[in-house]
C-alpha cells in the first residue's frame, strides 16, 4: 500500500506549446512545503479520442496514490481513480461555452458532470471561475474552492527606464478571446510598437496593416523567450474577452511593467488595483486608456507599486502553501475514515 503522504498530479500529455498547466505545477511541487511531495504521472497518450482516453485512465489508476490531483485539462481521468482524496481542477469553461447542441451534451457530462461528481474536491482557479461553475453545476458547489495560479520564479521585478518614442506594447495571445483585433483598432494613430506572443492568422496580419500598426509577430516562444518579451516591453496590454485566470496580468505585475485589462471576471480579480481596467468591447475606451498611461507617468508609478503588492498573493509559496493545506486536509479525512 502506498504510504500516507503518497501524493500524485496527473498531467495530460501536452501538445507542442501548451504546456502551461505544466510549468505552473512545477512551479507549485518545487515550493511544496514538507513533507508534501508529488509523484508526477503523465498521460501517455494524447486526449483525443475514445481508445487514448481510456488507455490514459488505466494509466493513470495503475499509478495512483493515495490523495491524485488532476491539474486540468484531463478531467475524464476522474472517473478511474479513487474518489476518496481526489482533487480535480477545473482552469475554465470556455469549450463547454462555444459548443451547441448534442455535442456540448455529451462534452458537459465527460468533461464536468462526471468528473466533478467523482472527484471529493473540486479546485479552481478565480473566484469568478468559482461562479461560472456554480452557475452550471450547482448541484456540486460544496465542492468548489478557489486556489489562484502562480506567477514563475523567474519573474522578479526589473526596472526599465520608460522611452521618449515610440513604447513596446506587448500582446500576449492570438486566440479568438485575446482580442488583437480590438487592441488593433485601438491602436491606431498611436505612436508605438505592438508585439505579439502567439501564432497569427493572416487575416490577424492583414488587420495590424489595414490599422496601420507598427507590429512584430514573435509567434510561440520558449519560457526563456516569453520572459525576454515582458522585459522589452514598456507597457502591457491583456484586454482579453474571457480568461479563467489572466496569467499575463500577473507576469507583467511581478516584473515591473504597467498594465491595461479588461474590467470584469478574472482579469479584473487578477488585477487588483494594479491595473488599467477597460470595456475590452469599446475600441474608443481602450484607445484613450492607452493613449492616458502612456502620457502619464504618474498613474504607471503608481500601476507599478500597486502590481508589486497585488502580486505578492500569487507568489509560487502563497499559492503552493493553499495547495497543501488543501492534501492535508483530505489527508486526514482519509485517515480518520479508514482508522
Amino acid at each position: 500500500m502506498p504510504p500516507p503522504l503518497d501524493l500524485v498530479h496527473h498531467h495530460r500529455l501536452p501538445g507542442p506549446g501548451h504546456v502551461s498547466i505544466e510549468r505552473l505545477f512545477e512551479e507549485i511541487r518545487s515550493h511544496l512545503p514538507a513533507p508534501w511531495h508529488a509523484r508526477v504521472v503523465t498521460c501517455p497518450h494524447p486526449s483525443t479520442g475514445i481508445v487514448p482516453r481510456l488507455k490514459n485512465m488505466a494509466a493513470g489508476r495503475r499509478h495512483a496514490g493515495r490523495i491524485n490531483h488532476i491539474t486540468g485539462d484531463v478531467h475524464y481521468l476522474a472517473m478511474a481513480l479513487p474518489s476518496r482524496g481526489l482533487v480535480l481542477t477545473i482552469h475554465d469553461c470556455a469549450l463547454l461555452n462555444l459548443l451547441k447542441g448534442p455535442a456540448r451534451e455529451v462534452f458537459r457530462r465527460i468533461w464536468f458532470t462526471s468528473p466533478m461528481r467523482s472527484a471529493e474536491v473540486v479546485t479552481t482557479i478565480s473566484v469568478a471561475m468559482k461562479k461560472e461553475l456554480e452557475s452550471h453545476f450547482p448541484n456540486d458547489v460544496d465542492k468548489i474552492r478557489v486556489v489562484p495560479n502562480c506567477v514563475r520564479g523567474e519573474f522578479v521585478p526589473e526596472t526599465k527606464p520608460f522611452p521618449e518614442g515610440e513604447p513596446v506594447i506587448l500582446q500576449v495571445g492570438t486566440g479568438w478571446n485575446k482580442n488583437l483585433e480590438g487592441v488593433a483598432a485601438a491602436l491606431r494613430g498611436i505612436p508605438c510598437r505592438l508585439e505579439i506572443i502567439g501564432k497569427m492568422t493572416e487575416r490577424q496580419h492583414e488587420l495590424l496593416r489595414i490599422h496601420a500598426i507598427n507590429y512584430r509577430s514573435l509567434g510561440k516562444l520558449t519560457d526563456h523567450e516569453v520572459l525576454d518579451a515582458y522585459k522589452r516591453s514598456d507597457v502591457v496590454v491583456f484586454a482579453s474577452l474571457y480568461e479563467g485566470f489572466g496569467l499575463p496580468i500577473i507576469e507583467a505585475q511581478a516584473l515591473g511593467r504597467p498594465v491595461i485589462t479588461s474590467n470584469f471576471g478574472a482579469m479584473a480579480e487578477a488585477a487588483g488595483p494594479g491595473a488599467l481596467l477597460v470595456d475590452p468591447l469599446s475600441q474608443e475606451d481602450l484607445h484613450q486608456s492607452v493613449r492616458k498611461l502612456l502620457g502619464d507617468p504618474d498613474l504607471r508609478g503608481r500601476m507599478i507599486g500597486e502590481g508589486f503588492r497585488n502580486v505578492i498573493q500569487y507568489q509560487p509559496n502563497a499559492v503552493a502553501s493553499k495547495y497543501a493545506d488543501l492534501y492535508e486536509e483530505l489527508a486526514s479525512n482519509r485517515f480518520s475514515s479508514e482508522a
